[in-house]
């Protein structure tokens, strides 16, 4: 599966008939703060271009500029081959949706010649169930049943971030693989000093000494170590024996 650099170039955030020019202006924002610039607006507000949107929009306001106006959505998704349409209601006709993460992991491996679509409702009412006839996929974002809604531009920055996480450009700031990760000997060697160490310093129950360490063990295997890691360990636990050997030294002297 290949990932592309700007999960964004063929992804277009659509918006069904807009009700504030402050909501349509934080959209813009959200999109410009993971790349994305392809904006269409399905019969907005009157004011959507107003002073009110330019202000919150800022230095995104370009994004707006440059929305696409379309009449229905049905105009809006003629050449998207694949529409997202988002939601938090269920019903007879709702199922089957996919979560923000499910979603970006879809859309960042799509290829270049795949138009795609997030698309989103009215603030008040979200989309209708005539709407969502017109998306291929749902999504809903699992959020907490007391207060379910959530704004316009927070739904959207949650799916982008999922999007981005996803593609090449996150990459850059998330890699949860250990670098040059610890071999199984250098695990053992370590514990093996760990349990010496403890044990001259009265750490440890001498008579079960493993039932501790394996507490450590879990921690350290939680970690996922890599041989650096291992290094300064075994470094620290050298300190301690010099130390504790110091001490005893001393006190024999005494």
């Amino acid at each position: 599966m290949t990932h592309k650099t700007n999960a964004n170039d063929n992804l277009y955030v659509i918006l069904v008939q807009p009700q504030g020019p402050i909501n349509i202006g934080s959209v813009c924002r959200a999109m410009m703060n993971f790349g994305c610039t392809r904006l269409r607006l399905v019969s907005p507000c009157k004011a959507y271009k107003s002073l009110a949107a330019k202000k919150m929009a800022l230095s995104a306001f370009h994004v707006l500029e440059n929305a696409e106006i379309f009449d229905t959505l049905a105009d809006a998704l003629h050449d998207i081959h694949t529409a997202y349409g988002t939601t938090r209601r269920f019903g007879k006709y709702r199922k089957n949706f996919l979560t923000p993460g499910t979603a970006g992991k879809q859309i960042a491996s799509a290829g270049p010649e795949h138009n795609l679509a997030l698309v989103m409702g009215p603030e008040d009412t979200g989309l209708e169930t005539k709407d969502l006839d017109l998306c291929q996929q749902f999504i809903t974002i699992p959020t907490h049943d007391s207060y379910p809604s959530m704004n316009l531009s927070h739904s959207l920055a949650v799916m982008l971030y999922e999007v981005s996480i996803n593609s090449d450009a996150g990459k850059k700031f998330y890699d949860p693989k250990v670098k040059d990760p610890a071999s199984g000997e250098e695990l053992e060697s370590m514990f093996g000093h760990m349990r010496q160490t403890l044990l001259d310093i009265d750490y440890l129950d001498p008579q079960n000494p493993d039932h501790l360490l394996r507490t450590f063990r879990r921690i350290f295997g939680n970690a996922g170590l890599s041989s650096r890691d291992v290094r300064i360990l075994r470094g620290l636990m050298s300190r301690i024996d010099w130390t504790e050997s110091e001490r005893r030294k001393t006190s024999a002297k005494g």
